[in-house]
């Protein structure tokens, strides 16, 4: 079955994290539709073991097939450490599938050769060495030190990045040992983008911050054109947000994101 040109954009995470990518996918392709699946019945992926993270990937990338996708984008780093090649292998032809990661590594190569680049994120995503391992294959002399940050991710949620205590807790996470003299830090969860000023005034704007949403929704951009899957205007359909579980934090969240009331609508992933 050939893929079409007008179908939509998937794009999954364990929660809000993910509408970070989703606002930058639609900043840079206005005239895509975009299908959002958040899993939050099972949020945060960070701490949950391979086998969990890959079991509900499979599940949501079923779904985003069902509805005639042209590209699955796994929005979230935990899943895209655990489960890019299963993704992969189990959509086949059917669609295109992104992960947050590779795009990250391909600009630390253009961008900090030769460098020290600091990279935060989950246990998860951290403990599975994919970013060190890329990295590595590049041969590119980038010296990457990472540091687990799994408080992060939850503070986030709960909404908490909104108070002083995040100030506090970022100052601690950011002054670790591991994380000194680095030229460059890769927010390595798609959460982080949230508390990306906080990050930033830590730094006094010493260090390049890498927002993978950002490179990610470029990247997805540059192949849809180079394929010519581009959607056309006239016949875009409008955006939809799928659950796993209903919360007012999610719905409220992505509001704030889109700047409209968006209509959530709950999809339960069996167990």
């Amino acid at each position: 079955m050939a893929i079409k040109a007008q179908a939509p954009i998937g794009i999954f995470d364990s929660g809000i994290g993910g509408l970070t990518v989703a606002r930058e996918v639609k900043k840079w392709l206005p005239d895509e539709q975009i299908i959002y699946f958040g899993d939050t019945a099972h949020l945060p992926y960070g701490d949950k073991s391979t086998a969990a993270i890959q079991a509900y990937s499979i599940k949501i990338a079923d779904v985003l097939i069902q509805q005639n996708c042209k590209l699955i984008l796994i929005a979230c780093n935990s899943a895209s450490a655990a489960a890019y090649d299963l993704v992969k292998a189990y959509v086949a032809s059917k669609a295109h599938v992104f992960n947050v990661i590779d795009p990250v590594v391909n600009y630390l190569r253009e961008n900090h050769p030769s460098q020290k680049v600091g990279l935060i994120g989950t246990k998860q995503t951290v403990g599975s060495g994919v970013y060190l391992q890329k990295i590595n294959a590049l041969n590119a002399g980038i010296q990457l030190k990472s540091l687990a940050t799994p408080l992060l991710a939850p503070m986030i949620e709960e909404g908490f990045h909104l108070e002083n205590i995040s100030n506090e807790i970022v100052a601690s996470y950011l002054s670790q040992p591991a994380l000194s003299d680095i030229q460059a830090l890769v927010l390595g969860c798609t959460h982080y983008p949230l508390i990306k000023k906080q990050i930033m005034d830590f730094y006094k704007g010493a260090v390049d911050l890498i927002d993978a949403s950002e490179t990610v929704a470029q990247s997805v951009a540059a192949f849809l054109g180079y394929h010519q899957l581009l959607a056309k205007k006239a016949t875009a359909k409008e955006d939809r947000f799928l659950v796993s579980d209903y919360t007012v934090s999610f719905e409220e969240t992505t509001k704030l994101f889109f700047g409209k009331q968006i209509r959530l609508q709950k999809y339960p992933l069996w167990e």
